[in-house]
């Protein structure tokens, strides 16, 4: 018996509108065979929240350009753990500067991946991050 296809939410949470970036990260973990939901520009982590724990996702990917990166990840990582989701990968892309990493993982964020980082290094760290059964 075969595993499930991993299941991966990519989501803008705030205002910024750039999506150009989440949408190639999209596309590409698609292609490698992963199940994508893509939610769309300016989301708020609620809704982030809401939509991982409906999609029943194992991974959420957040791309974020506009420096609200210590406000808005740290708290949809909250919100997942609130509703007891407390296996779901949480990555985030963008500009993040360098001494925002590791509060950022320390707030339970998993992955980091700032510009030019390649899609496939994405793709490698879900899988050998995220284990499904079938």
């Amino acid at each position: 018996m075969s595993e499930r296809k991993i299941r991966v939410l990519v989501a803008k949470p705030g205002l910024d509108g750039h999506d150009r970036g989440a949408k190639v990260v999209a596309r590409s973990l698609r292609d490698a065979g992963f199940e994508v939901i893509y939610t769309g520009i300016r989301q708020t982590p609620q809704m982030i929240a809401e939509a991982a724990l409906q999609e029943d996702v194992d991974v959420v990917g957040l791309s974020i350009l506009s420096g609200a990166h210590m406000t808005l990840c740290p708290k949809v990582v909250e919100l997942l753990r609130a509703q007891g989701q407390d296996n779901v990968l949480v990555l985030v892309g963008g500009i993040i500067p360098d001494e925002d990493v590791e509060k950022l993982k320390t707030s339970g964020v998993k992955g980091v991946f700032g510009p030019g980082t390649s899609t496939q290094d994405i793709s490698d760290f879900i899988n050998g991050n995220v284990k499904v059964a079938a």
